[in-house]
Formats: C-alpha cells, sequence, structure tokens
C-alpha cells in the first residue's frame, strides 16, 4: 500500500516545490548612456520602473553600454543568466542583439529604434516625430531671427525624421524659418553638445533644439539669453529662462504592455510604433513665456494629431534643392519614414 502512495505523495511535494521556488519573470534593460537625472537612458529607465512594480517581475539594467561589441557582450550576458526578456535602447545594438537572439530562442528580445526582427526578437519606438513637429511650431513662433539651431546625434533616419518634422512644425507658423544643424557625431558627451549649441548661436540661432541626451545645448542658450526646446524628458530645470517645451518620451504603458503580453503567452514578434495617441509620446509643459494664444495654437493641433485627423508628412514636401519629394494631399508611407535620407526645404546642413 505504500508502494502504491508513494509517486503521488512524492508527485505532491514537487508539485509544491515548484510552486514555492517559482522565480519572478527577469527583465533586462541595456542603456547607452548613464541614467542620470534627464534624457534619453533616464525617460526608458522610469519605463523600467513601471515594469519592476508589476506583480511577479523583477528587473535590472547596465547602462552606459557602447554600441557594437560591448552591446553584444551585455545582452548575451543577460541571456546567459536566464533572463526571460531584455530590452536593448540604442540604435546601434541592433545587430548585436539580432546575431544573440538566434542563440537562444526562448528569450524575449526587444530593440528599441531599429528595423530587424526575428521570431523572439520585436522592434519598436514611438512616433516622436509627432511632438518633434510641435515643438518645431513652439520654436517658429518665438523666434525673432527666423534661424533655429539643431543640435543632432548621428545622420541616421530616426534624427533625419526628427529635424524634419520640427522644420515643418516651425515652418507652419512662420514659412520664413530656417533650420540649421549641427552633428555631434555622439549620443552623450555633454561638453561636446554644448559647443555644438554655441556654434550655433554664434551664426544667429535664438532657439536651440536637440537629438542629444545631454541638457548641454539647453544650458548653453540660457547662458547666451535665448530660447531652447529640449529632448526626451522636461529640461526646464536646467535652462528654466530659457526652456519653451520639450519633445518627451513616456515608455512605461509600453513597456508594461509588452512584459504582460509576454507573461499571459499573447506576445509575437512585431514592429511597435505608438504615438501621441497611446501616450507613449508627448510634449513638455510650456515655459511660462509661451503666449496663451501660441499654446493653444500647438494644443488644438496636438488634438488632431492624436485623433489621427493630421498627419505631421503630409505633402506637398519639398527637399532642400526645392524639389517636390511627397505630392500634395498625400501622406508619407511608414516604411519611406522609417528610411528617411534626405531633409526638407529649409533644413541647412548636410548629411555627414
Amino acid at each position: 500500500m505504500m508502494r502504491k502512495c508513494l509517486p503521488l505523495f512524492l508527485l505532491a511535494f514537487l508539485a509544491l516545490g515548484s510552486t514555492c521556488f517559482a522565480e519572478d519573470m527577469k527583465v533586462g534593460f541595456v542603456y547607452v548612456s548613464p541614467v542620470g537625472d534627464a534624457g534619453y537612458s533616464y525617460a526608458h529607465d522610469q519605463g523600467r520602473l513601471a515594469v519592476e512594480a508589476m506583480d511577479g517581475v523583477t528587473t535590472s539594467f547596465v547602462e552606459s553600454v557602447a554600441e557594437g561589441q560591448d552591446s553584444e557582450r551585455v545582452i548575451m550576458n543577460m541571456a546567459r543568466k536566464g533572463y526571460d526578456v531584455i530590452f536593448a535602447t540604442s540604435y546601434g545594438y541592433m545587430d548585436p542583439m539580432l546575431k544573440v537572439s538566434k542563440d537562444f530562442p526562448k528569450v524575449k528580445f526587444l530593440h528599441c529604434s531599429g528595423y530587424k526582427n526575428a521570431e523572439n526578437m520585436a522592434n519598436y519606438f514611438g512616433r516622436i516625430y509627432q511632438a518633434r513637429y510641435l515643438t518645431g511650431m513652439v520654436a517658429g513662433a518665438m523666434t525673432k531671427s527666423n534661424v533655429l539651431g539643431y543640435v543632432a546625434a548621428f545622420p541616421i533616419p530616426e534624427v533625419i525624421r526628427g529635424i524634419n518634422a520640427f522644420t515643418l512644425g516651425a515652418q507652419a507658423v512662420n514659412p520664413d524659418v530656417q533650420v540649421r544643424v549641427v552633428w555631434t557625431k555622439t549620443w552623450y558627451d555633454p561638453a561636446t553638445e554644448k559647443e555644438a549649441g554655441k556654434s550655433l548661436l554664434d551664426v544667429g540661432c535664438d532657439v536651440i533644439a536637440q537629438h542629444q541626451d545631454s541638457p548641454g545645448p539647453q544650458e548653453a542658450a540660457q547662458e547666451r539669453g535665448v530660447y531652447s526646446v529640449g529632448y526626451n524628458t522636461d529640461m526646464s530645470a536646467f535652462a528654466p529662462k530659457s526652456h519653451l517645451t520639450a519633445a518627451i518620451w513616456n515608455w512605461g504603458p509600453f513597456y508594461t504592455e509588452m512584459v504582460q503580453q509576454i507573461k499571459d503567452g499573447t506576445w509575437k514578434s512585431d514592429f511597435y510604433w505608438y504615438g501621441l495617441d497611446k501616450g507613449i509620446v508627448d510634449i513638455a509643459p510650456f515655459g511660462e513665456m509661451v503666449p496663451a494664444d501660441v499654446q493653444k495654437t500647438v494644443l488644438d493641433k496636438k488634438a488632431e494629431i492624436a485623433a489621427g485627423t493630421y498627419q505631421v508628412f503630409t505633402g506637398p514636401i519639398k527637399d532642400q534643392s526645392g524639389a517636390e519629394k511627397v505630392a500634395a494631399g498625400t501622406v508619407m508611407a511608414d516604411a519611406d519614414l522609417l528610411g528617411f535620407n534626405w531633409f526638407v526645404q529649409g533644413v541647412v546642413g548636410t548629411l555627414e
């Protein structure tokens, strides 16, 4: 009799044991810059904290990871340590993550801002160009010189798309405006970013925007007594007399949605590109120097974009040479937006 009962007892014990010692889902994040208290990686880390608050989930991150071989090493290390989900948050992590994903088919990999997928690797970003357009409207309304400056990281489609959206937004309220671009070839280098901002101020720009992680360009603008437009997070604390607004991220809803889907077993690899309608992108509160009528105009346009009744890249749109690239009434397809490799008319700068 005991010999018949023993297997049942063991099964019950093992079942109890598997429940008691079940581990939380492990979710890892890889950042290209320090988390700090503002900027790109800080915005992603706020999203991580939302995931950390979920039941049955633990998270960790590695910051200041260089693109290329360093990122491959960090991503592979996470996979080997049993992470269930790994988010890599910089464009240059794409190929390293794709390579690692092939060796760990049970791990879910999600890459931010690229375009390559696999069965267990998705790609995601936000339509931050929508917020860029709105901040361009503010800059175009506030400039006196009609010359705006843009401190930009690398000449890749993501950055080019943002510059073009910012320019179109500025032109929507001020057709005479031009946008001068300076490349830093870095995502995060406060000193370099600040010097780039100063170089734009030296040629007459009186509003400085940026696609950079630090508030360096904002600080340069405030020191010269002109305006600035931030990026990633509300940077008003770093330049309160200068900061007009910023294009900002809110990653919490997206990250928690993806992790919940993975927990539920409903997740599928895809390209996720959410915008104002999902709350993933937005603009920071306006500085007190922005007039009420300008604020209203911008917020009205924000509502139109969120509702889908206005598309930022609707023709006619011309390139720098004046050639028509998008016909009147035509909306650029996502595939074309993702491959942006030309500047709109009004941008002063080169793609190198």
